[in-house]
């Protein structure tokens, strides 16, 4: 099976809700717990597509199996930074897809004219954590009891590249 890593395209907009719809249900890695309507995420990706954001999908044979962004935060002090996004399907995860997708998403932003990229990421998901600091992610801190997800707290560790000039793609 080939799994491409591309920029996300408009026909992607129904296969990238229903995959991440799945990961959300999780109820485990995403702040979400189910995907925005459909509409809302079609016009997500049209948006970030006209303004020429980071958004990659990982394609199994044409299907929509994971993704990653990189949104630039509005605020003018810091329009110079962005927050990053990474999910896939659980029966894609493992096989470097996510390193293959974080890899290309941060490339596309520093080249895009970002300088820092930041995440948060639950505490206990520890493949995640170690894939960021793979690619060159640092701990800044950590958000006690930041979420609230079926009665229990979540803990998010606050990670970033802070100069993406110095970053390369390991």
């Amino acid at each position: 099976m080939t799994i491409s890593i591309i920029p996300i395209r408009t026909e992607h907009v129904e296969g990238f809700h229903a995959a991440l719809d799945i990961v959300a249900r999780e109820r485990r890695y995403l702040a979400l717990t189910e995907a925005p309507p459909l509409e809302s995420v079609r016009a997500f990706v049209e948006d970030c597509i006209a303004k020429g954001y980071t958004l990659f999908v990982a394609a199994a044979n044409g299907r929509v199996v994971g993704g990653c962004d990189i949104i630039p935060f509005a605020r003018s002090t810091q329009r110079h930074a962005g927050n990053l996004g990474l999910w896939l399907l659980p029966s894609y995860r493992g096989q470097g897809l996510g390193w293959r997708l974080l890899s290309a998403a941060v490339e596309r932003a520093r080249d895009s004219g970002l300088s820092r990229v930041e995440l948060t990421v639950y505490d206990d998901n520890a493949n995640a954590i170690a894939l960021y600091h793979r690619v060159g992610f640092q701990h800044e801190g950590v958000k006690r009891n930041a979420t609230l997800i079926d009665g229990a707290y979540k803990n998010l560790i606050m990670m970033a590249i802070a100069d993406l000039d110095q970053w390369s793609a390991p």
